[in-house]
Order: structure tokens, then C-alpha cells, then sequence
């Protein structure tokens, strides 16, 4: 018997996490007066894998690039999505863009939400702002498996109403998926009966299970700052917190040093990260 040479396998090469894949527009949805979600599909057919909290770098071509946290769902049987605020040239030129137009995209990068972790128990998300975007995946793979879950918990602060991102997807998850929605604005209209005050107020009296809970905050640094205190104040443990920095990030690898944070490097090390990690960094002003 002719003895079979084994065969040799070769392994992929890596990916050059410097080098943008090509995705194609194919819808901008605006979601508020400054604030519009981008629906990318891959030019080579092959979709980008993500875990709940991380980001990639957004690319327009003559123009530049940002960070932007996926806001999609990681299940990977959509399109890919990013949610921007249209705050500078780069972002304008991304929801200006228009059906068809080629974007560039690096990433994955960073750390989840590992939302998985809170199995069993209660789960609160604390949310300023645009920070429901970077969480939307989180809860999405969270009610994918609802079941395995007990109370949900979404506190929700934003300027005024109209800011309010995802509003009928809000409703949709307290009528049908058993999430508690709070919502909390900073300016509330004439005619407004809902509450008005920071998001950080609605924590003593949320209902849920502090030892046994899984705290998810994103946000403006000030109020996750806050919220991660009176998460602890209701006795949450601080390993049991997460909060996602999304600080001055430019390279995503770690080379520039633009997101640092005393000895971390929140691309890399981040954006997401425990509070019992943060706890000494955030207490210093001046980091």
C-alpha cells in the first residue's frame, strides 16, 4: 500500500487591520434631526462578524475616517449598521452618502459588552444620548434569548423628546419582550408629560436585583461617571458594571496614543470596560 503524503494546510492570511474592506451604501434612515443609521452591505459578499460593543472605522474616501460602535445586529443575518451623529466633516460626509456610494471599513476592534455574563440574572442598561447605539446590538443578542434572562431594564436619558433614537423599536421591546423602557429628557416641549431630569435619578428606584444584576452604561463620560456610582450605592458590584469609553480614538490598534487612559489604550484595551478597572482612572480629573 502507497502511503499518502499528509496534507499540508495553509492558513488564511491575516487581515491587515489598517486596510479599509469596501461596503456599499444601501440606505440612510434618519433617526433624528442630526442623527442617521447606515446600512452597509460588503462589496465581496462576505459579512463583517462583531461582537455588542465593538467599533470599527468608518472610511469616506477624500474625506477621512471615525470611529463609530456597530449598532446592528450581531447575529450577522442583516445588513451591517452604524448609527452617526452628523458632528464634524467626516460624519457629514457619511449620511450624506447616498445609495451606492463605497465606504471603507476597518474592524472589528475593541472589547463587548459580553452581555452573555448576565444569564440568569437581572440586566440594566443606562444609556445618554447616542450611547443607545453602541447598546442596541447588546440587547438585541440579549432578546434574542430572552428567556434566559430575568428583568430588563432600560433607562434612557436624552436631550428632549425628539432626540430620543429607535423610538418604535422602544416600544416594541416594553410591549412585547417584557423590557422596562424609562425615558428621562433634559428639555421637555409644552405639552410633554413625561419625566424630565438625568438619567442618573431613575437608578435608586429601578426595579431590579442589585447582586444579581449586570449593569451595561454608555453615554457622556460625566454620566457614566455618576451612573456607575449609584449603580454601586444599590449595591452592584463593580465587576458587574460596564461602561464603554469611547474616548479619542483615531488608529484602533493602539499606535497613535490619542484614546490613552493613564496605562490603558481604549481602543485595545476598550471601549468597553469594567468599573472595577475604571474606578481609580475616573475619580482623576485631570486623565
Amino acid at each position: 500500500m502507497t502511503a499518502t503524503a499528509p496534507v499540508e494546510r495553509v492558513s488564511p492570511a491575516p487581515v491587515d487591520p489598517m486596510l479599509p474592506r469596501l461596503f456599499r451604501v444601501v440606505r440612510t434612515r434618519w433617526d433624528t434631526r442630526d442623527t442617521a443609521t447606515l446600512e452597509l452591505e460588503p462589496t465581496d459578499g462576505e459579512p463583517l462578524h462583531f461582537r455588542p460593543g465593538q467599533f470599527t472605522m468608518l472610511h469616506s474616501f477624500g474625506v477621512g475616517e471615525v470611529p463609530i460602535s456597530v449598532s446592528g445586529d450581531p447575529s450577522g443575518s442583516g445588513l451591517l449598521e452604524h448609527t452617526i451623529r452628523n458632528v464634524g466633516a467626516v460624519t457629514a460626509s457619511l449620511v450624506a452618502a447616498q445609495p451606492g456610494t463605497i465606504v471603507g471599513v476597518r474592524g472589528p476592534f475593541g472589547t463587548g459588552w459580553e452581555v452573555g455574563d448576565g444569564v440568569g440574572g437581572d440586566v440594566v442598561f443606562v444609556v445618554g444620548g447616542i450611547g443607545l447605539a453602541p447598546l442596541r446590538p447588546a440587547m438585541l443578542e440579549l432578546l434574542a434569548r430572552r428567556a434566559d434572562y430575568g428583568k430588563v431594564v432600560l433607562l434612557y436619558g436624552a436631550r428632549t423628546p425628539d432626540d430620543v433614537l429607535f423610538g418604535q423599536q422602544l416600544r416594541a421591546w416594553a410591549d412585547d419582550l417584557e423590557v422596562t423602557v424609562e425615558i428621562t429628557v433634559d428639555n421637555g416641549p409644552e405639552g410633554w408629560r413625561g419625566r424630565v431630569g438625568l438619567v442618573t435619578h431613575l437608578i435608586p428606584r429601578a426595579g431590579f436585583d442589585p447582586a444579581h444584576t449586570l449593569a451595561l452604561a454608555c453615554g457622556p463620560e460625566v454620566m457614566m461617571r455618576s451612573a456607575a456610582m449609584a449603580l454601586r450605592d444599590r449595591g452592584v458590584p463593580a465587576p458587574q458594571i460596564r461602561l464603554s469609553m469611547e474616548r479619542n480614538m483615531k488608529c484602533g490598534v493602539g499606535l497613535c496614543g490619542h484614546c490613552q487612559l493613564r496605562e490603558l489604550f481604549v481602543c485595545v484595551d476598550g471601549p468597553v470596560l469594567d468599573y472595577e478597572r475604571l474606578a481609580p482612572l475616573l475619580l482623576r480629573w485631570e486623565l
